[in-house]
């Protein structure tokens, strides 16, 4: 196979996102622009990528990573001198350029693959890859012979009335023979409205120099679509959604309300899980088999074993292992994570620690900093007391530990195994192996204080 590189084009400004933030870094399905359309070429088989930058080009560098190759247009002078821009970093025996943009996220990877394909099959030079639209308004236009091979591609500003006719647009994918595009850019002359140096023209020296020049349409319009405004970004997202939520619904994941079900691209759901309304799953989150997700929960790079149910919460960065209870209305932050069997309850926030297995904290609590053993139990209102306004602090309570409602447990402090807390507690020092702990002011009942308080 023809070694295939992919020059992406990623310099431009974006303006009408009106955003400080480069437009191929806005987010679609959990991902920047780009990064779907870089995760798409590598899919399709595409040995190096090359990604042109140069509006806000240091900070998609320090988003994407230097382990891409980078090529800089620091003038804004069309396509074809972007490509330009990119040539000398091709590697020396890539055969063929495939040419994408880096705001065109839709664009599947299966759909590249087919379109590399078709070229190589072709006698072509040059291949572009099109679609058949009602409304052209805005996009280039094909322009075939009678041979349905490519003349040229007309930019909507210098078309003529019957060329604007046309419903064959150009998406602005091309696939090139690398020597030959190398040639026809250095001919390239900004001879139109813009003043700018298009790659479109290239398609035309191709087809002056008497080789053919390919046109393969996809199949689903939507793959073309550009990123231009926030519109076209939400719009873009449904797609995506929509795509995400059947592929799972497919491969035995139970969504009630798809509508109402918005999952990032990269994650993964196991079988038999069921998905309930208003759901939100972010980022890298993996949920395992049999678990009840919903409604109302928003997930955020989070590990989540299987038999586990979730309601009413919210919970970023944690770990969650089997047959978990979570909810509702429970926080985990970043750092928790919960063994097997854990039960956390309703008003319950938990940052930063370890719940052993078969532990329970029903309700009303705040765990922060601490590493809790097997089966203890945490009572209503406790929370452990980790900041002294300067450091955070560990509690640790051990195995099969009781901790009595209403306690304070202010760290660094351990409460020992199969050691009690009694209710109301305030604790300040450890608490040894099977004690009981009582840190309470001792109870004065005065005998008739409400008659003694009316005759004053």
């Amino acid at each position: 196979m023809a070694k295939t590189a992919a020059v992406i084009l990623a310099a431009g400004k974006g303006t009408r996102m009106y955003s400080e933030k480069p437009k191929v870094l806005h987010s679609v399905a959990g991902k920047p622009l780009v990064q779907h359309v870089l995760d798409e070429a590598r899919t399709a088989g595409v040995h190096q990528l090359v990604l042109v930058i140069g509006h806000g080009g240091e900070e998609v560098k320090n988003t994407l990573g230097e382990e891409l190759t980078y090529a800089w247009q620091k003038e804004q002078l069309g396509t074809g001198h972007a490509v330009m821009q990119a040539m000398g970093s091709l590697e020396p025996d890539v055969e063929r350029v495939v040419v994408l943009s880096g705001d065109v996220p839709l664009l599947r990877g299966e759909t590249i693959q087919q379109f590399l394909e078709h070229y190589a099959k072709s006698n072509a030079k040059a291949a572009v890859l099109t679609a058949y639209v009602d409304k052209p308004d805005g996009y280039g236009r094909i322009i075939r012979d009678s041979e349905e091979h490519v003349v040229k591609i007309v930019e909507h500003g210098d078309a003529s009335p019957k060329e604007l006719a046309i419903k064959e647009i150009n998406s602005g994918t091309y696939c090139f023979d690398k020597k030959l595009l190398a040639k026809c850019l250095t001919e390239l002359k900004p001879d139109n409205v813009q003043g700018e140096y298009y790659l479109t023209d290239v398609i035309h020296a191709i087809r002056g120099q008497g080789m053919p020049v390919i046109a393969v349409p996809v199949e689903d319009n939507r793959e073309i679509m550009g990123i231009n405004n926030r519109i076209q970004l939400a719009e873009a997202e449904a797609v995506f959604r929509d795509r995400v939520n059947k592929k799972l619904m497919l491969a035995g994941v139970t969504i009630v309300d798809p509508n109402t079900t918005y999952i990032d691209a990269q994650v993964e759901v196991g079988q038999d899980t069921v998905i309930y309304p208003f759901t939100i799953l972010r980022g890298k989150t993996q949920i395992g088999k049999d678990c009840m997700v919903g409604p109302n929960v928003d997930i955020t790079d989070t590990t989540v074993g299987s038999g586990v149910t979730i309601r009413q919460a919210v919970v970023e960065k944690a770990e969650i292992g089997n047959n978990c209870n979570i909810g509702p209305f429970s926080y985990l932050r970043p750092g928790t994570v919960l063994r097997d069997n854990v039960k956390v309850g309703d008003f319950v926030e938990i940052k930063k620690s370890l719940i052993g297995e078969g532990s329970k904290v029903p309700h009303h609590t705040y765990i922060g900093d601490a590493i809790l053993g097997k089966s203890v139990n945490v009572g209503a209102g406790t929370i452990t007391c980790n900041y002294d306004g300067k450091n955070k602090h560990q509690t640790v309570i051990e195995d099969g530990s009781f901790i009595g409602s209403n306690s304070n447990l202010v760290a660094p402090v351990k409460i020992g195994t199969n050691a009690y807390v009694a209710a109301g507690s305030t604790v300040i020092a450890d608490v040894p192996e099977g004690s009981l702990a009582v840190a309470r002011g001792r109870q004065k009942v005065i005998a008739d204080w409400e008659k003694r308080k009316r005759t004053k």
